[in-house]
């Protein structure tokens, strides 16, 4: 009997994306060897953190690197470094700010519930913008000399009512001002590991256990020497506000065989794997009655991987919602993502095997037929 069985607990199979609340994602067999490796001995855990992160630094073409405790913690660590530096007494009065520079600058179409992991530091979230347009001398003019960061959020929202990411950079460059870039579900491509670094970013923040398969509370940070440096002794093992976002030795040696093999796959087969599913389901489901079907590109979180929308009509057998729980209340577990429209949802193959993905087929026909 497996522990979920134990538990009571059904197995999902995830046709929605690398969802936390699904469990991110499934760890290869190398991954969990090196966790396991990794868990018969004791170690030091800040010369551990030291030695994985110069390891993925180069690795990813980074000047440092550091395993924080998921992307959240990525953030708030981040945050913390560009507020106090390698200032002990600094970091032992957080989350009391006074005296700090202690202004987050942000787009205001970026404001998102992940912004807590940045606000919990104590900082002041400052917004410019409006919902639909934003000026470069917005940008500008809120930059003072409170001004401790500029928090990016890349994904879903960016591209929305904000101007590029070169541009912010490039002024809060030229003003002395961190970008941090909040990249957790931007891989693929594996090129964002060093794409924003290299854009001139002072951090990318990234999910260890989204399409990396590490390690789900781990996240990895890539950027400049003097903020990894600064986040370290905000962190864990240390008595500082990132105490409780713990690292351990198994995540730590996880992330880094995580990106290791990502570095190895063929990026551009696995795209063409997941183009050939969508075109499989398109097919299937078209002959459906009342189903109308679309390939849906980028995916939901702005990733260059295809997914399948089914737009269901008066004609169909079932609504959107029947649909989407009949999936779930069968056997296997099938769970599917609804989009914004109230008839339509998403088949995504990216967090499917094959043998998954043609269990999904013949059970959205079978129910639909």
């Amino acid at each position: 009997m497996g522990i979920y069985e134990e538990l009571g607990i059904r197995p999902v199979i995830n046709a929605t994306a690398t969802l936390t609340k699904l469990g991110g994602s499934v760890m290869p067999p190398e991954v969990v060897a090196a966790m396991q490796d990794a868990a018969h001995c004791f170690v030091d855990l800040e010369e551990l953190q030291v030695k994985v992160g110069a390891r993925l630094a180069e690795l990813t073409h980074n000047e440092s690197a550091y395993v924080a405790a998921g992307a959240a913690a990525g953030i708030t660590l981040a945050v913390a470094a560009c507020l106090t530096g390698m200032d002990r007494a600094l970091m032992d009065r957080l989350p009391n700010t006074t005296g700090m520079k202690d202004e987050i600058i942000v787009f205001k179409s970026h404001r998102n519930g992940y912004d807590h992991a940045a606000r919990m530091v104590g900082v002041k979230m400052i917004e410019i913008g409006t919902a639909t347009h934003t000026d470069t001398a917005e940008l500008e003019t809120a930059i003072n000399d409170k001004t401790a960061a500029f928090l990016w959020f890349q994904g879903g929202m960016s591209g929305r009512a904000d101007f590029p990411l070169q541009t912010v950079i490039d002024i809060c460059t030229a003003r002395g001002v961190p970008v941090l870039v909040d990249a957790a579900a931007q891989l693929p491509p594996v090129e964002n590991l060093w794409r924003f670094t290299q854009m001139g970013a002072t951090c990318a923040i990234f999910s260890g256990g989204k399409d990396l398969r590490g390690p789900q509370s781990s996240g990895l940070v890539v950027g400049k020497k003097w903020l990894i440096d600064a986040m370290r002794p905000n962190g864990n093992p240390n008595a500082s506000i990132g105490r409780p976002m713990k690292v351990g030795k198994e995540e730590m040696v996880g992330l880094l065989t995580a990106v290791k093999r990502y570095l190895t796959l063929d990026h551009d087969l696995r795209r063409q794997r997941d183009e050939r599913v969508v075109a499989l389901w398109l097919e299937a489901f078209d002959e459906l009655p009342g189903v109308q079907t679309a390939r849906s590109f980028p995916n939901e979180a702005g990733q260059p991987l295809p997914r399948c929308e089914l737009v269901l009509g008066p004609q169909a057998k079932l609504t959107r919602d029947q649909l989407v729980q009949q999936l779930r209340d069968g056997d296997p577990c099938i769970v599917a993502m609804g989009s914004g429209a109230p008839n339509s949802l998403f088949l995504n193959p990216m967090t499917l095997t094959d043998d998954e993905t043609a269990i999904v087929q013949a059970r959205v026909v079978q129910l639909l037929s």
